[in-house]
């Protein structure tokens, strides 16, 4: 199992309009080989903005890699530099192999 997380730094305020963005996205994970779950964690705010994790569930390392060269992905990303001025700065990725 591979679970793979992007890290969002989201200005203050803007939190429901970054919710609102994947809730309403097509995100293509269905028709994907080795996708199994999605979700959106909301984490601490302050004054200087909220953390937010997406999180996904994969068969393996290199379904999710596949998953990232796919015309899926693409189409899934293709909308992705909208709503600039919602984030403080880039996604930070990460990914998990699981060993237990």
């Amino acid at each position: 199992m591979f679970i793979a997380m992007n890290r969002f730094r989201i200005a203050p305020g803007r939190e429901e309009d970054f919710i609102a963005i994947w809730r309403n996205r097509e995100s293509h994970l269905d028709e994907v080989p080795g996708f199994r779950e999605f979700h959106l964690l909301r984490g601490a705010g302050d004054a200087q903005g909220t953390l937010f994790a997406s999180h996904s569930v994969w068969d393996s390392r290199a379904a999710f890699e596949d998953w990232t060269r796919s015309e899926a992905f693409r189409r899934a990303h293709a909308g992705a530099g909208a709503s600039r001025e919602i984030y403080l700065g880039p996604p930070q990725f990460e990914g998990f192999d699981a060993v237990l």
